[in-house]
């Protein structure tokens, strides 16, 4: 596999600069990560019937970041890899929170039907009840830890496939669109119409407001995963291939052009990815150290 991508690349470089090659090859895994992202975590609400797990503060200051990083890369003219990503960012943020909004919507209606149920429920019953579910949860808690175990070794295995599966596609879909003549054109950033000098002001303010919604948007998160001590609810997955799609988006921008009027105006944006990353590496560690906790129940009164 790995002398197969050695060869494209080198018949690439033939007819284009290096450079060019490298940006479309880690922006087309980038984009392939951003694709495949919300897919895990929306599998995980569907399957749950829930959305307890993430924080809408997150989702909003998320998505809050990606409508500027649309914009702000049209008035600066960024690789066109970072510009489509941007187009899809805002959708699958909208598909993500509709999903979310719909959840915590059915679900709280659901409580409060139950609450009033319970209110009107025999004591004796509920007495009665609540000693079953008690056998039921301890019985239960001395088979989960084999099982949990033989669980988590399956995700991670299933996860690090995935991971492997999005290299092999983003790298696919870079080749055949070389093949298909998406890279004969001269190099754009030297042929592009250059932007007025007011629109590039107002993109890199747009930008460097993106990065900061990028960096705060995963603490409200953090925090929810820290006080309930539990990352139930979260799809790994999902933060894994926002961190592959962060760390291939930055040198996709990077390798692009090493004109430094184009460096300069891409630092907003390799802020909110890489700053990022360490955000991420924080609930990596939360899932690590939060594995078998459940999240307090609050669909119940």
């Amino acid at each position: 596999m790995a002398s197969l991508a050695m060869a494209a690349v080198g018949e690439a470089a033939k007819q284009l600069p290096l450079h060019e090659a490298i940006s479309g090859i880690f922006g087309s895994i980038s984009m392939a990560a951003w694709i495949c992202v919300i897919l895990p975590q929306m599998i995980v609400n569907y399957r749950a019937k829930s959305a307890d797990g993430l924080s809408i503060s997150f989702l909003v200051v998320w998505m809050i970041g990606d409508a500027t990083n649309l914009v702000g890369g049209l008035f600066t003219h960024l690789a066109p890899t970072a510009i489509a990503l941007a187009w899809y960012f805002c959708v699958a943020d909208f598909l993500l929170i509709s999903q979310c909004l719909y959840y915590n919507s059915v679900n709280a209606r659901r409580a409060a039907e139950a609450a009033e149920a319970h209110e009107e429920a025999p004591l004796l019953g509920e007495r009665h009840r609540s000693h079953r579910r008690s056998i039921s949860s301890e019985d239960g808690a001395k088979i989960a830890p084999a099982g949990d175990e033989l669980i988590e070794r399956s995700s991670w295995s299933s996860n690090a496939a995935c991971l492997l599966g999005v290299y092999v596609v983003g790298f696919a879909g870079w080749y055949l669109s070389y093949k298909a003549g998406a890279y004969n054109e001269t190099d754009p950033v030297v042929s592009a119409q250059r932007p007025s000098e007011l629109l590039e002001k107002i993109g890199m303010v747009l930008g460097y407001f993106s990065a900061v919604c990028y960096l705060c948007a995963r603490i409200p998160q953090i925090i929810k995963n820290y006080r309930e001590k539990s990352c139930e609810g979260l799809s790994i997955l999902f933060f894994m291939l926002s961190l592959t799609g962060n760390l291939t988006y930055a040198i996709s921008i990077v390798a692009y052009s090493q004109d430094k009027k184009y460096i300069i105006n891409t630092i907003p944006w390799l802020i909110g990815s890489l700053g990022t990353v360490v955000e991420d590496a924080t609930i990596f560690v939360q899932f690590r150290l939060y594995a078998n906790n459940k999240r307090p129940d609050t669909t119940h009164a």
